[in-house]
């Protein structure tokens, strides 16, 4: 029967067992008699002391006759015999679907009826569970109750500090069948196996039909349709797609690093960057293109690389509509419609576009210069100065034409090249709409629009309208600089048009 006949005077809330009353009573006197011998913790009911008490015995009484797997509890143990059997006792009344877990079928009835009874009394946000309500109401409270008893680092949610505790242990208990890789969560493993070593794909987008490895990825993925930020920054009010960017994006304003290298002791705001920069230590590069068999520290690094193979630009700007073959680019294009410098010095209050633009200028008022050419020991503000700048000792040219295998040390250098085999013009005078291969060669040609002359001689103060050209053509009358020398009779000339009018004198051609 469902006759319930010991109440409470308090709450009115019914029992079936006069135990189960009694219990329930304590909870309102604050009343806890039963205490644990070894660390003193306190319960309502003599049962709940008891199942405790196994966290200290790690005994495990209940074992299955089946399989000799222990567990702590009977009803554990009752749970897992279901594996055996495949009883599924507890039924949906909707749609009839069986479960397993009492807990399982309530979850999915609240799907079933969309109902979301455990409403956020500050955002107003609802949740299926009380225990998500809870959750999520430490985002406001900034609460966080569970301490890690190594590091002292804090905590929202219990499973949080139990995943970090695992890294103080470097214990990697689950190893993948099929590569060997070890990992720390069982649920790691588990993604890693079905991002590496399946094809399946079982979410699909309702809109565009793409499809999916993982329930996260489609929902991230539908936000793009969509366009919700549901993640909003509580300094400057950026909002975010994700809850990861907006953590990682938290970080500016905190400056908290915290990945450190056990080798060199630096530090960095997310994880990868520790990854990636860990891999200078070790020089492994796992990542390698199948195509020409280059490998890469990065994943990010060698998808980048992999464009080129294929002249693929996925990115396509929504305001000009002009396309890019890395997402950076496109977000950097972005800022030309904006006008947005997001990223400002603190000394002189000058605004940048790109963080690293930022850390480069900051670089000139502490003179620094940290990366030092290991040949002639040139300096240089950023790392990828010195990269282009190692090329001149090397002679390298890494960056190839897949059309007439012509190499360039720099890849701006090949795109250039690669218009003259497409025929691309991208660069167009909004006056006459003549096309350019150039943005150089464009802002020479519109100066025949505007009449300007900006560049001036520093001797007479002519004006020029270009610098490389004109000008420098100009200065060699006060310098007397003859940078065009004859091969066969040594006499030199100011001019490459005059050299050439002059060799003409010794081929005996007119």
């Amino acid at each position: 029967t469902d006759e319930k006949p010991y109440q409470c005077k308090v709450c009115e809330k019914s029992f079936k067992q006069a135990g189960n009353l009694k219990a329930h009573q304590m909870i309102y006197a604050g009343e806890k008699p039963y205490k644990c011998n070894i660390c003193e913790k306190s319960f309502i009911e003599a049962r709940y002391l008891k199942r405790h008490q196994m966290i200290h015995t790690e005994e495990k009484p209940y074992s299955c006759v089946l399989c000799k797997k222990s567990f702590k509890q009977a009803r554990y143990l009752k749970r897992h015999h279901m594996i055996h059997t495949g009883e599924k006792p507890y039924q949906c009344n909707v749609c009839e679907k069986p479960f397993n877990r009492a807990s399982h079928l309530k979850r999915h009835q609240r799907i079933i009826l969309k109902k979301k009874p455990y409403a956020c009394d500050v955002c107003k946000k609802s949740f299926k569970q009380a225990r998500y309500l809870k959750v999520h109401q430490r985002i406001h409270t900034e609460e966080k109750l569970y301490t890690c008893d190594v590091c002292e680092k804090s905590f929202k949610q219990a499973s949080t500090l139990n995943i970090h505790k695992v890294i103080h242990t470097e214990e990697k208990p689950y190893e993948c069948s099929v590569c060997k890789k070890l990992f720390i969560l069982a649920s790691d493993l588990k993604r890693h196996h079905k991002i590496h070593h399946t094809d399946e794909k079982p979410y699909q987008c309702n809109v565009c039909e793409k499809s999916f490895k993982e329930a996260r990825y489609l929902k991230s993925h539908h936000r793009i349709h969509t366009g919700a930020k549901p993640y909003k920054c509580n300094v400057c009010e950026k909002s975010f797609k994700q809850a990861g960017h907006l953590k990682r994006h938290h970080r500016i304003h905190t400056n908290e690093k915290p990945f450190n290298c056990n080798v060199c002791e630096k530090s960095f705001k997310q994880s990868a960057n520790l990854k990636a920069h860990q891999r200078i230590h070790t020089g492994e590069k796992p990542y390698s293109c199948v195509l020409c068999k280059k490998s890469f520290k990065r994943a990010s690094t060698l998808k980048r690389h992999e464009i080129f193979h294929t002249g693929k630009k996925p990115y396509k700007c929504s305001v000009c509509e002009k396309s890019f073959k890395q997402s950076c680019d496109l977000k950097r294009h972005h800022m030309i419609h904006t006008d947005e410098k997001p990223y400002q010095c603190k000394v002189c209050e000058k605004s940048f576009k790109q963080a690293g633009n930022l850390k480069a200028h900051q670089m000139i008022y502490a003179g620094e210069k940290p990366y030092k050419c290991n040949i002639c020991e040139k300096s240089f503000i950023e790392a990828r100065y010195l990269k282009r700048h190692q090329m001149i000792h090397t002679e390298e040219k890494p960056y190839s034409c897949v059309l007439c295998k012509k190499s360039f040390k720099q890849a701006r250098y090949l795109k250039r090249h690669h218009m003259i085999h497409t025929g691309e013009k991208p660069y167009q005078c909004n006056v006459c709409e003549k096309p350019f291969n150039r943005a150089s060669n464009l802002k020479s040609h519109q100066i025949i629009h505007t009449g300007t002359k900006p560049y001036q001689c520093n001797v007479c103060k002519k004006s020029f309208k270009q610098a490389t050209g004109h000008l420098k053509r100009h200065q060699r009358i006060h310098t007397e600089e003859k940078p065009y020398t004859c091969d066969v009779c040594e006499k030199s000339f100011k001019q490459a048009s005059y050299l050439k009018a002059h060799q003409m004198n010794h081929t005996g051609k007119t």
